[in-house]
């Protein structure tokens, strides 16, 4: 990555320096030359961040737009790969909202490449990963990409029934249990999980819209399930803005 680059390229440049010309010792010029590595680093690291938070942040208000502006927010944040050469790491997070973005509206031919190079500590992106992998009957696949999901991120109660509930609607009942099991030890006493654990041991389906919005986003209920839940939720905004009102 250039900013790596630039800053050891200028940490050896001060380290000949205070060494050949300067006749100073190694051990104290080496020391320099780390402490100018860091700065220089840090500076640059910075700068780089600062314009791809600018472009995240202006794709977040497509976004929230009404009605969003899905293509134009892909757009900026596919403009901002340029960043994933100076910085490591920015590629990764770049790709995990653009997938996502493509994920939500449905397009999941175009989400899938992008979320293959999602950031691995974007539970959300790993999780439709594994999910695109499950429908494209890949068990094996969806299964490693789950359990380096919740390798890194393992307080995501939904991440855990989600995880579960894929396992089930693969025939791995059992493992679904285990898998609730686990998460439970990693967020003791986490109601949905517990709950969602009981369905399974009484052979009833997982209570999946008790996290709302979050599980929807996902599209693993029908397309008519999910605009019922939509109108629902509009339905909700819209009577609590006339209580409001009074």
């Amino acid at each position: 990555m250039y900013n790596i680059l630039i800053s050891a390229a200028a940490a050896i440049a001060v380290l000949l320096i205070l060494v050949f010309v300067l006749k100073l010792a190694w051990w104290g010029s080496l020391l320099v030359g780390i402490i100018v590595f860091a700065l220089i680093f840090v500076l640059f690291s910075r700068i780089t961040m600062k314009k791809v938070m600018a472009s995240i942040e202006t794709a977040g208000k497509d976004l929230q737009a009404q009605p969003p502006r899905f293509e134009k927010a892909i757009r900026e944040l596919k403009d901002a790969l340029q960043y994933s050469k100076w910085q490591l790491y920015v590629e990764g997070q770049l790709h995990s909202q653009i997938g996502m973005i493509y994920y939500m509206k449905r397009d999941f031919s175009n989400a899938f490449p992008h979320l293959e190079k999602s950031f691995f500590k974007n539970w959300a992106a790993t999780a439709m990963l594994a999910v695109s992998y499950m429908k494209r009957q890949k068990k094996d696949k969806m299964i490693s990409t789950f359990d380096r999901a919740v390798q890194w991120n393992g307080k995501e109660s939904l991440l855990w029934s989600l995880y579960a509930y894929c396992m089930n609607e693969s025939g791995e009942s059992a493992r679904a249990k285990e898998i609730l099991a686990k998460g439970l030890k990693k967020l003791p006493g986490d109601e949905k999980l517990k709950d969602n654990l009981e369905c399974l041991e009484k052979g009833k389906k997982m209570n999946m819209r008790a996290y709302g919005d979050l599980w929807f986003q996902f599209h693993l209920e029908s397309l008519g399930a999910l605009q019922r839940h939509q109108m629902a939720s509009m339905g909700g905004r819209m009577q609590r803005r006339m209580t409001a009102k009074r």
